[in-house]
């Protein structure tokens, strides 16, 4: 299996990354990374992802951080598998250009804040 994704399921990144593998339908590998541990923050991490966050990502000998660029690359990648994502068409590719920046500029900030407190505080705290 070449895909790698290291990451957390209590990471709202890493899911977007794995939620879009699935719809192409590819096999990878999710190496779980210990963010309580600080996991994230060591060497063998730093080399995937400079700024210590997560996820990283492999595919063979292509090696991404950004879950946002790394979705860019599964789609395009992986075009004629799965799900199709992404349009050909300049002027629908704008339009899914618009929307990715909403998601991240407008829609990401928020969603991360209700994530953490509607379901990963009660995950880990009880």
């Amino acid at each position: 299996m070449a895909i790698k994704v290291y990451g957390s399921m209590l990471s709202t990144a890493t899911l977007r990354v794995l939620l879009c593998l699935a719809e192409k339908d590819l096999d990878f590998e999710l190496i779980n990374i210990d963010l309580a541990a600080g996991e994230h923050k060591m060497p063998h991490m730093l080399s995937r992802n400079p700024f210590g966050q997560i996820p990283a990502f492999e595919d063979g000998d292509i090696k991404l951080f950004e879950s946002r660029a790394i979705l860019q690359y599964i789609v395009r990648t992986y075009a004629d598998k799965g799900t199709d994502l992404v349009s050909n068409d300049p002027k629908k590719k704008a339009i899914e250009s618009m929307w990715m920046e909403v998601e991240s500029q407008a829609f990401d900030p928020s969603t991360v804040g209700l994530a953490w407190e509607l379901c990963m505080k009660r995950f880990l705290f009880g």
